[in-house]
């Protein structure tokens, strides 16, 4: 391979890197531009050592060597990188998005060391298409589909599962618990009922509904995630 070759092919993962990196930068994460860039021509350059570093050494007698075993390594040692993107926050987990992106461009890296400029190029485009354009449609698909916790104080007795699901419009199979913890025999109950497969909208008019029932005192979000 010749030295312009080579150039051409760490500048194209440099740019291809960029691309999918720039979608992670504008959404404010820790790998952003430079991280993916760096995966990406770190991986394109380890290609090209895997395939050409040791051609002086194939010419003795009796060597044989696998170029495709330092290739091989990247796939599983990029893995710290993407473990390092990755958020838990209790039952929340954040950067999976992000550390795919960067497993991916390391696949890319190693497409063009390889000299499969069409195959990078054109992965490169699917991941943003995947990473860019498919996100407004998972995020309305989320916004319809969360469960919400709430906390309700009412007297004793005054909210059944019936009554709540005809208040708020919901389906008996939306109510995924009831608790009541009763509080004094002739005083208040505190119920903790989990709903699933409600939307952020409907979740927000849900105490303001619950408050116009009789005997019902306070209603709290106690939290929201995603089913």
């Amino acid at each position: 391979m010749s030295n312009s070759e080579m150039l051409i092919r760490l500048l194209t993962s440099a740019a291809l890197g960029s691309l999918i990196g720039f979608e992670r930068e504008r959404l404010l994460w820790a790998a952003g531009i430079r991280t993916h860039m760096l995966v990406c021509v770190g991986s394109c350059l380890i290609m090209i050592v895997s395939q050409y570093g040791f051609a002086n050494i194939l010419t003795q007698q009796n060597v044989v060597l696998d170029p495709s075993r330092i290739a091989a390594q990247v796939v599983s040692g990029i893995g710290f990188l993407g473990a390092g993107a990755i958020l838990a926050r209790g039952e929340i987990v954040k950067g999976l998005t992000t550390a795919a992106s960067i497993w991916t461009v390391a696949a890319i890296g190693l497409a063009v060391g390889g000299g499969l400029y069409l195959a990078a190029g054109a992965s490169t485009v699917i991941i943003l298409i995947i990473l860019a354009g498919i996100k407004p449609l998972e995020e309305a698909y989320r916004s319809r589909n969360q469960s919400c916790q709430l906390k309700i104080e009412v007297d004793n007795g005054s909210l059944t599962p019936e009554l709540l699901r005809e208040t708020l419009g919901i389906r008996i199979g939306q109510i995924k618990r009831f608790l009541v913890e009763t509080r004094n025999p002739q005083g208040t109950d505190d119920l903790i009922i989990l709903l699933s497969k409600v939307s952020s909208q409907d979740i927000a008019t849900f105490p303001q509904k619950l408050k116009e029932l009789d005997g019902v005192r306070e209603v709290t979000v106690m939290k929201k995630a995603i089913d």
